[in-house]
């Protein structure tokens, strides 16, 4: 399995894989209709063209024998969130904001290696802390989160459809 740099030519394979992800990360009862608005607002070919364009997120995508499995996006920068700009305590900072692995890949290390290049570019970016957020019904992200060491430090809302998620923040020192 080979982690690397996502470039403008992954845009594509990227939207395919958080389309195909995101559901997973949802709690049961997200309706199937707020899931695909949120898919189509935030994981269309051309929002990955637009993240991958932007100078402050850095967008990795984690391979094996080929096949892309698995992505991350990180975020430079100050949360604009009030709720987790009052929550986190280490800038600067940046924000995981996506961590997803297809199925049948989980549990082998790859978001394990996805947050490691993550951690990385955020250092050398002269962070001090990274933060997430994390739904609070998302059990296995949870603890996969706790034991990568981003402690609970706050609350957010995360808006899917129409509906507010409750989400946990975490925070970890870089």
């Amino acid at each position: 399995m080979d982690v690397r740099l996502a470039t403008q030519a992954d845009a594509e394979t990227l939207s395919e894989i958080a389309s195909a992800t995101f559901p997973l990360a949802c709690p049961s009862h997200t309706t199937a209709k707020a899931i695909a608005d949120f898919i189509s607002k935030n994981f269309q070919v051309t929002s990955f063209d637009g993240y991958l364009a932007d100078a402050n997120r850095v967008l990795f995508l984690a391979e094996q024998t080929g096949e892309a499995i698995g992505y991350a996006m990180l975020i430079l920068g100050e949360p604009t969130d009030p709720a987790v700009a009052a929550s986190i305590t280490l800038h600067p900072t940046a924000e995981l904001s996506k961590l997803y692995v297809r199925p049948g890949h989980h549990g082998a290390g790859i978001s394990v290696a996805l947050v490691d290049a993550a951690l990385e570019s955020a250092r050398a970016a002269g962070c001090a802390g990274m933060w997430l957020g994390v739904n609070q019904e998302n059990a296995r992200a949870n603890a996969f989160y706790e034991k990568s060491g981003f402690r609970q430090v706050g609350l957010k809302k995360f808006l899917v459809g129409e509906a507010y998620e409750d989400d946990f923040v975490r925070e970890r020192a870089l």
